[in-house]
C-alpha cells in the first residue's frame, strides 16, 4: 500500500532568513543566508532574475548543508532581486523576501570587510599574490647570483693578466745584462792581446 504525504504548510521548512549579498563585483557576487532551526534542510533553492525580467535562473542543490551561493555570469552594472527557499524532506519552503542588489562597473572596487577574509574566492586571489611575489624574489637572487659570478670572471681575468706581465718582467732584465758581458768579455779579449813586435836592424 503507498502512502501519499501531502505537502501543506505544516510539512514545509521555514523560509531563510538574513539573506545578504556580500563580495559584490563585476560579474560575480556571494549571497548568504540563515535557516531557523529545528527542520531538517537537505538543500536550498535560488532564484535569481534581472530587475529588467531578460534573463532569469533558478539554481538548485540538495544534500548539502552550505548556507551560501556564488552568482557568476552577472551582467555589468545591472540590478538583480534574488529569493531563497530552504528544501527539506517533504519539500520546499516559500521563498524569503526580496533582496536587490546591484553589481559594480569594471572600474570599481569592492573593499571588502573582516569577515569577507575567509571568502575561497579572496583567499585563492591572495594566494596567486603570494605565488608572484615568490617568483619575483627569485627572479631577483638569480640575477644577484648571475652578477656576482660575472664579477668574479673579471676579477680572475686581471688577476691573470697581472701575473702575465709581472713574468714577462722578470724575464727581460735577464736578457738586458747578458748583452754587457759579451761586450766585457769583448773589451778584455782585445785588451790582452799581443803587442806587435818590432825587428830592429842594425847597419
Amino acid at each position: 500500500m503507498i502512502r501519499m504525504v501531502t505537502v501543506t504548510d505544516k510539512n514545509r521548512p521555514p523560509a531563510p532568513v538574513n539573506v545578504t549579498v556580500t563580495q559584490l563585483k563585476a560579474n560575480a557576487a556571494t549571497i548568504s543566508w540563515d535557516v531557523p532551526e529545528g527542520d531538517v534542510i537537505i538543500g536550498y533553492a535560488i532564484s535569481q532574475q534581472r530587475q529588467d525580467g531578460q534573463m532569469q535562473r533558478f539554481i538548485r542543490d540538495v544534500n548539502t548543508t552550505n548556507r551560501a551561493c556564488v552568482l557568476w555570469d552577472l551582467d555589468e552594472d545591472a540590478d538583480y532581486i534574488i529569493q531563497v527557499q530552504s528544501i527539506g524532506l517533504y519539500g520546499e519552503s516559500q521563498a524569503s523576501k526580496r533582496v536587490h542588489f546591484r553589481t559594480l562597473k569594471e572600474t570599481e572596487h569592492f573593499q571588502s570587510n573582516s569577515s569577507n577574509q575567509g571568502d575561497p574566492m579572496v583567499q585563492g586571489i591572495k594566494y596567486q599574490q603570494l605565488q608572484t611575489g615568490e617568483m619575483i624574489i627569485i627572479v631577483v637572487v638569480l640575477i644577484m647570483w648571475a652578477a656576482v659570478i660575472v664579477l668574479f670572471c673579471r676579477q680572475y681575468d686581471i688577476i691573470k693578466d697581472n701575473d702575465s706581465n709581472n713574468s714577462k718582467e722578470k724575464v727581460k732584465p735577464s736578457s738586458e745584462h747578458s748583452t754587457p758581458e759579451r761586450h766585457t768579455v769583448g773589451l778584455l779579449h782585445s785588451k790582452f792581446q799581443k803587442a806587435p813586435s818590432i825587428n830592429i836592424i842594425e847597419v
